[in-house]
């Protein structure tokens, strides 16, 4: 869940979101506020299976801060899942237990970096941004020049896109659409996530806006339209490609 106290950050300004999963309410809350006047967008979780869930949902996390004795499951259970799924979400492990032999197993599970407790809150923060940095290094540098999804193929670079072989026509907005759902495969965008990132923040309409530029989507790319390959429907959620 989002803590209510901590989601201040105006729109446009978060470094990006981080995931506190601690089920100390003192520890927490400090890593969480001290984040938060960083610049980040805070979610929190009190312990392994509410954050389990959390990942699994396809929530918007960049980074996670993982205490490793946590109730339900563990932080070391947890990383271990979260690699298992395929995810390279960065990790930061903190745990009272600080022996070589314990790092080494935080590290040989999937965390990218471990802190021993006690630790001063700045170090923590450093951590945490020089993660991030290392996060966008890696994405600017993995970042493709042509997007394939089955019969899709978006040239980003050069506003294209051919579906089974031709070229086919967007709008912008139903070009930043698509190049949204190519960009994160199977990731769920809900009505909301889409207008702030196509139409931006300031958007004043109907959210039906979507559904229609979804439809007319449908219709260029989708084999059977009424029964769409690509561009599906989540009912609750929203849409996912694939």
């Amino acid at each position: 869940m989002l803590s209510p106290e901590l989601s201040k950050t105006q729109p446009g300004t978060s470094l990006g979101a981080v995931l506190v999963v601690e089920d100390e309410a003192i520890i927490r809350e400090t890593i969480a506020l001290a984040l938060k006047d960083e610049g980040y967008e805070v979610l929190i979780a009190e312990d392994g299976y509410s954050a389990l869930g959390m990942t699994q949902r396809n929530e918007h996390i960049d980074l996670i801060v993982l205490d490793v004795m946590l109730p339900y499951v563990s932080g070391l259970d947890l990383c271990r899942i979260i690699r298992k799924d395929g995810s390279n979400l960065p990790v930061l492990m903190v745990s009272a237990k600080g022996t070589e032999g314990d790092r080494i197993v935080g590290l040989e599970v999937g965390a990218d970096d471990y802190l021993s407790k006690p630790f001063g809150i700045r170090e923590l923060v450093a951590r945490c941004n020089a993660l991030m940095r290392r996060r966008r290094l890696n994405y600017q540098a993995q970042e493709p020049s042509v997007l394939r999804v089955g019969d899709i193929t978006m040239y980003p670079q050069e506003c294209r896109v051919m579906v089974r072989g031709g070229e086919v026509n967007l709008s912008p907005k139903e070009f930043r659409i698509l190049e949204l759902f190519m960009s994160h495969p199977r990731r769920v965008w809900s009505r909301e996530q889409l207008l702030e990132k196509v139409w931006g923040a300031d958007f004043v309409g109907d959210s039906k806006t979507v559904d229609v530029h979804i439809r007319w989507l449908r219709e260029k790319l989708e084999a059977e339209p009424s029964e769409p390959k690509y561009l599906v429907t989540v009912r609750g959620f929203g849409y996912r490609l694939g």
